[in-house]
């Protein structure tokens, strides 16, 4: 049977240049040739993406100093269709992997870097048997490195992902209603983002976190924690996934939290906004000022060069002087120790404006602030954008209105 033609069958038209996958694999090399590692074997379905434009089921091995070569089970056709790859050959298994590497003038490396913090052990103990005679470790920082500083071909698609995720905010006040459920509130506004574009689904790179599009809650239910690494949980609809929205009817005076993440091909917009039906009390009407305050602040000090960690303690300093340290990012004991975090391909990138953490801020990296409080009974209020560094600060990508809109 004659093989398809891949061109007739798949989307096509927006697959990653070969010029910016050569850019990437580039600055991977430096990083392996810096850290005297002879190749990379990249797995993760994200890191493929980025490296090879594909996220068909394969192996990428990148050398530290020749041309990568991609190897593809499922899909080849689809593979050689989507990634504009030079070297991509069909795998029938993982017997087959040294075999094409060696027919590639790929020797056997003395150390091997693979993405530890995310590859299963079973896995591991797989490709040290295949690779008996080289030393596995972690690149996983580096590759995350590579990853935390975008290009303007991803900040582009983040610009058109932010651009939606305004767009879907807007829906909200269309569908808003007393007495709608969350959850059926939630489904209206994903059909919309489905319908702009949405890829359905959200990548996180840390181990056993899930998103869906995002958390749409109401009142009290939005300040009750989950698992989550977020300041927001939710009532959820079962112990089964304990986060985001549930079966709690919408009432009038009282916050509801739209925080959602929009995914064009591929790439991550983060933001959220406050709803109201009615005058919400005034003490969360001040207390999302003193946010959006914060939010200026930090802004103005997010330059080149800054620890990451030095804008937490900003953040920290402020609200502990205003009041609302107990509050912050949740409540009592269940606060989380971070105030942004980057996002590109994956929710969590590299950096983590989070205490204690010296990585400095480069220009054109992406990063998600979102200063909240959370108060126990009542409801959460703060805002979140998705946010580019510049030699001068940061500039919005969302850009949807951050007072709290009351209908």
């Amino acid at each position: 049977m004659t093989a398809p033609d891949p061109t007739t069958h798949f989307q096509t038209d927006d697959n990653v240049p070969a010029m910016e996958l050569n850019s990437r694999i580039a600055a991977l090399q430096k990083h392996l040739s810096r850290n005297k590692v002879d190749a990379a074997l990249i797995l993760q379905s994200s890191d493929l993406y980025y490296f090879s434009g594909t996220t068909q089921q394969g192996h990428l091995y990148v050398p530290a100093d020749a041309p990568p070569i991609l190897m593809v089970r499922k899909s080849i056709h689809r593979a050689t269709a989507e990634s504009n790859m030079d070297a991509i050959f069909p795998l029938s298994g993982l017997s087959q992997l040294r075999s094409i590497l060696n027919d590639n003038g790929c020797r056997v490396p003395q150390t091997l870097g693979m993405e530890l913090d995310v590859l299963p052990a079973n896995l591991y103990h797989k490709y040290r048997d295949l690779f008996g005679e080289a030393r596995i470790v972690d690149v996983s920082h580096d590759i995350r490195m590579v990853r935390s500083v975008k290009s303007s071909f991803e900040i582009d698609r983040m610009t058109r992902a932010a651009a939606f995720s305004d767009q879907v905010a807007s829906f909200v006040k269309e569908e808003l209603r007393e007495g709608i459920t969350e959850v059926e509130l939630a489904g209206k506004i994903e059909a919309q983002a489905r319908k702009l574009g949405h890829q359905g689904m959200v990548r996180m790179r840390l181990w056993g976190s899930e998103m869906f599009y995002g958390h749409l809650m109401s009142g009290a239910s939005a300040a009750i924690p989950s698992a989550l690494a977020s300041p927001t949980g939710g009532a959820a609809m079962s112990p089964a996934f304990s986060q985001g929205p549930g079966f709690k009817k919408i009432q009038r005076h009282e916050p509801i939290l739209f925080d959602y993440v929009f995914a064009y091909k591929g790439y991550l917009a983060d933001h959220t906004r406050i709803f109201s039906l009615g005058r919400l009390p005034d003490d969360m009407l001040v207390a999302h000022q003193a946010m959006l305050a914060l939010q200026s602040l930090l802004k103005k000090k997010m330059l080149p060069g800054t620890p990451a960690g030095d804008i937490y303690d900003m953040a920290m300093a402020f609200v502990e002087e205003a009041g609302y340290e107990d509050y912050f990012m949740g409540a009592d004991t269940q606060r989380i120790r971070f105030i942004g975090h980057g996002v590109g391909i994956e929710l969590d990138e590299y950096p983590f404006l989070a205490k204690g953490q010296q990585l400095r801020l480069q220009e054109n990296m992406v990063i998600a602030l979102e200063p909240k409080l959370i108060c126990p009974g009542k409801g959460v209020v703060g805002v979140e954008n998705t946010h580019v560094v510049t030699p001068d600060g940061v500039r919005s990508l969302t850009t949807y209105p951050e007072e709290i809109e009351i209908l």
